[in-house]
């Protein structure tokens, strides 16, 4: 049992209060421990505020959530009027919607801004292994979020989007096509879907969501947060064992959020007020046209966010299939003629090349898509274990990593627009020629990652004043 403090005979009625509460809950053990008394190194940049932006939109999108909620119907007849009801007829309810709306892409932009960070500064290395695992998990969850969100509206793009998107389920071998019918609730798109996607939209992902977010910030706080130059502050504490680069934060990094926040809300309003529909990306404009299952758009392309992904799905053709073959039966000859293997070594890596490629070549090529999409996101889980370079952050590594992390940025966005876009035999190439370079920045990383000439860590983290 916890021990009983008595507060003191001059006490105001605050601290009475919050005495009495402490005796029950340990709410100023709490604060102390993830706020007062917590120490974050004091080289905070201006990368480390998008953690703090992501908790704010995760705020927005759950309030705005509840308030859309009141006023939605999910129904397949009487979705698309419900939420032409809430932009008309509900008052508010117009920036509630686009709030919700333009918050979800807001999400996205700071939750990649953030992952990017983590990339750059090794925040993913030991010993913040399940910091990136909880955060990988929250942007599995947030796609998951996203995807289903997406149909409620019951628009063209809603529509059109989800048919294409559960279908491809459909190409996993042998479980394929009772696995999309199971997700769908029925032999097409309709009102079962749209149940069960509201369902999982508004209770069973955003629950799993916030224990994610919870677990994710008390891991961080378990082990200290990372910093630009990837030195550990609690190496070196003082008599009383405060860490000596280490500030409290709250009151420094408190206000150094809440001036990101005005920041941040002064874009988000000028975008909410004037830009909405983000020109169509943020709201495609095929989504005020009501679903019509006799009508397919011109082009069906998903939201900006999981355009990426969806290049690469698009890019796994039987080309790309051959090519990863060739790839692969290079590397397993390079290996047996280079890799000083024993006789059994080079039997093992012969079959198992040989293996792989006729894996590759029995599937259908969009099975594999399916496989890489799905993989290009799974792959970052793995990332604290394919890192091996010496030091954490990019400021200590060689200089050409820096540019080979600016082409992975550049294809990644690369991607991005092309998934946007119509196909093309062009735009299908390059869509190749980046996947290729996503997936080999993070499987050839165990060799990339240990060479060049590094540079010394400081021992203290490097600060200046300003």
């Amino acid at each position: 049992m916890a021990e009983y403090h008595e507060a003191p005979a001059n006490a105001t009625t605050g601290q009475k209060l919050l005495n009495w509460v402490d005796n029950r809950f340990p709410l100023s053990k709490l604060y102390n421990e993830h706020v007062g008394e917590y120490y974050a190194p004091k080289n905070f940049n201006f990368w480390y505020i998008f953690g703090s932006l992501a908790m704010l939109v995760l705020v927005i999108q759950i309030v705005t959530g509840i308030f859309l909620v009141m006023n939605y119907k999910p129904d397949a007849a009487k979705a698309f009027e419900s939420v032409e009801y809430i932009m008309r007829d509900v008052p508010g309810g117009w920036i509630i919607r686009y709030m919700h709306s333009t918050g979800a892409s807001a999400f996205f932009i700071v939750v990649y801004l953030h992952m990017f960070r983590g990339l750059m500064y090794g925040s993913y290395r030991k010993p913040r292994e399940l910091v990136w695992i909880f955060g990988c998990g929250i942007f599995l969850c947030l796609m998951a979020e996203a995807f289903m969100g997406y149909l409620l509206p019951w628009g063209q793009m809603s529509y059109w989007g989800a048919q294409v998107i559960i279908n491809l389920f459909a190409a996993v071998p042998f479980i394929g096509p009772d696995l999309a019918l199971l997700i769908r609730g029925d032999f097409v798109v309709g009102d079962a879907t749209l149940n069960r996607f509201f369902s999982f939209h508004v209770i069973a992902v955003p629950l799993v969501l916030l224990g994610l977010v919870a677990a994710h910030i008390i891991a961080l706080h378990e082990v200290g947060s990372n910093n630009p130059d990837g030195v550990e502050i609690k190496a070196k504490k003082n008599a009383a064992g405060v860490p000596l680069d280490g500030i409290p934060f709250h009151p420094y990094y408190t206000v150094h959020d809440i001036f990101a926040v005005s920041l941040f809300l002064m874009v988000f309003s000028a975008v909410l007020f004037f830009a909405p529909t983000g020109g169509g990306y943020f709201l495609e404009f095929n989504n005020f046209i009501e679903a019509n299952p006799l009508k397919t758009p011109a082009h069906i392309a998903p939201v900006w966010y999981f355009t990426p992904f969806y290049s690469m799905l698009r890019a796994t053709t039987d080309l790309m299939v051959h090519i990863l073959s060739a790839i692969l039966l290079i590397a397993a000859v390079l290996a047996i003629v280079r890799g000083g293997f024993s006789a059994m070594g080079k039997l093992i890596v012969a079959i198992g090349a040989l293996v792989a490629v006729a894996l590759l070549n029995y599937f259908d090529a969009k099975f594999w898509g399916v496989v890489v999409m799905g993989g290009a996101v799974i792959i970052l889980f793995f990332l604290p274990w394919l890192d091996r370079s010496l030091v954490k952050s990019i400021r200590y590594r060689p200089s050409w990593h820096k540019y080979l992390y600016g082409v992975f940025v550049f294809f990644f966005l690369i991607l991005g627009y092309l998934g946007s876009q119509a196909p093309s035999d062009v735009g299908n190439y390059v869509s190749q020629l980046g996947t290729l370079v996503y997936f080999g920045f993070f499987l050839l990383m165990p060799w990339w990652s240990r060479i060049g000439t590094f540079h010394p860590v400081p021992d203290r983290v490097t600060y200046a004043a300003h």
